[in-house]
């Protein structure tokens, strides 16, 4: 088994040069050894408390790679509930739902179709990462000698398509508002889920790139700019309220507005905030440190509190538990909710923004745009060898602003910030500047690139 599979937050590979039916035999069992390992009696009364949920995307081989996944875990003595072909977010709803004490989604998210993968979530959909369990479960994986063993755990399949439905909707206001929205669903589980949860809504739906066709039309990644185009020129021509474009596992999104411009996802933290705050007083907000200032200005100008967090999603899912927040948002499109479960949700976040453009019956354009305040330069990645002497060397630099280091280095001035991170897994630097003018984005920008070399 190549070790390389084993990533910061999940399981992922080349199929089947990397990840195979072997593989996913010995990381079935060994998921299923650690996570019940856990529970140490909790629960042990409730009918599910020890079996596991397993769900999987669209991918051609994903199925078959389940498949192995439930053998290996049911050789355990554990029973397992195939909930089917599924969004991520629906895998944290039905652990929770069913009261598992875990799950396994296979999935390889935004990356190219020959990729596959694996995300492992423990009792209460509680994300398992590098230092919550990845490790002791590849351990476990890479010491099994074979995959052959009696199984002695059942399969039962469920279907909790209108349950999760109802989940979701239950978030929505009323309103006879009709909005029209051009979607894209990256030839991902979005093309399943969306016409599932939306088609009784008085929402009218653009539908792009919804088939499974074991193929992208563009990359499932919405962050990259290039991978929004056609959701930008459907909106333009059929002339929609926005639109919406979701990765390949549909638990993230990016959006833009009835004109086509892309609406970055700490903007629509700054929108969703106030809408929380209003109904939950002086709650908690968590965001991460990438994030515009806007975002601390709207939590703090509604009697909210923010919460500064690190990138990925198994940090802010435990700031939010960690602060009792009632929202966050991620530079990265992922959007938690304390009513999720603590767990964030592409779907979710699309019903909360339908709430906020029905209640205002203005464009979202024009909801966005008083939240444009600072210049924000986007992520930019550096290729540097020596990732911690390069971040070091900055803080020297900058000694004479305010520094921290809760995710790489921070530096933040009365007029403008910028934070420099390391990737988990290439030798890159992500840099994100921000600055109350333009010219002063520009000039600081450059001075940094001076630093740092060319971006990648």
């Amino acid at each position: 088994m190549d070790p390389a599979i084993f990533k910061a937050y999940d399981i992922r590979g080349v199929y089947p040069d990397q990840l195979d039916k072997e593989a996913a035999w010995k990381i079935g069992y060994a998921t299923a050894r650690f996570l019940r390992s856990l529970l140490r009696g909790y629960q042990r009364g409730q009918a599910n408390a020890q079996s596991l949920c397993v769900g999987r995307d669209m991918r051609t081989h994903s199925e078959r790679l389940g498949q192995a996944l439930i053998e290996g875990m049911n050789a355990t003595g554990t029973n397992v509930i195939d909930i089917g072909m599924i969004d991520t977010p629906q895998m944290y709803f039905a652990i929770n739902h069913l009261g598992t004490c875990g799950g396994v989604q296979v999935t390889a998210s935004h990356n190219p179709a020959r990729y596959n993968g694996f995300k492992i979530s423990g009792l209460g959909a509680k994300p398992i990462g590098v230092d919550t369990g990845l490790k002791d479960i590849e351990h476990i994986a890479t010491g099994l000698p074979h995959t052959k063993s009696r199984s002695a755990g059942s399969v039962k399949k469920r279907d909790l398509t209108e349950e999760y439905k109802n989940h979701v909707l239950k978030f929505r206001q009323p309103s006879s508002n009709e909005l029209k929205l051009a979607v894209d669903a990256s030839n991902g589980m979005a093309g399943k889920m969306v016409p599932a949860i939306f088609s009784d809504l008085p929402v009218q739906i653009v539908p792009l790139n919804f088939e499974h066709k074991g193929k992208f039309e563009h990359p499932p990644n919405p962050l990259i700019e290039k991978n929004l185009s056609q959701v930008k020129d459907a909106v333009r021509r059929q002339n929609c309220d926005f639109g919406i474009c979701f990765d390949g596992d549909a638990d993230r999104l990016m959006m833009v507005d009835q004109a086509g411009d892309t609406i970055s996802c700490d903007l629509l933290t700054a929108l969703m905030a106030p809408y929380f705050l209003r109904q939950n007083p002086k709650a908690t907000v968590v965001y991460d440190l990438r994030s515009s200032q806007v975002v601390v200005d709207e939590i703090i100008n509604n009697g909210g509190t923010p919460r500064r967090e690190r990138v990925g999603h198994a940090f802010m899912k435990k700031a939010m538990r960690d602060s009792h927040a009632v929202f966050g948002g991620e530079l990265s499109g992922h959007f938690y909710y304390r009513d999720n479960y603590c767990t964030d949700s592409a779907f979710i976040t699309l019903v909360y923004v339908l709430n906020i453009v029905s209640e205002a019956d203005i464009p979202i354009s024009q909801l966005i745009q008083p939240l444009r305040r600072y210049y924000h330069s986007g992520e930019i990645n550096f290729k540097v060898e020596d990732k911690q002497a390069k971040m070091d060397g900055l803080a020297r630099k900058y000694s004479d602003a305010q520094i921290d280091y809760l995710d790489g280095v921070s530096i933040q001035y009365k007029d403008w910030w910028f934070n420099c991170r390391p990737s988990n897994t290439e030798p890159l630097l992500r840099l994100n500047v921000e600055a109350k003018s333009r010219e002063m984005l520009y000039e600081n920008l450059a001075e940094l690139k001076a630093q740092l070399g060319t971006p990648v």
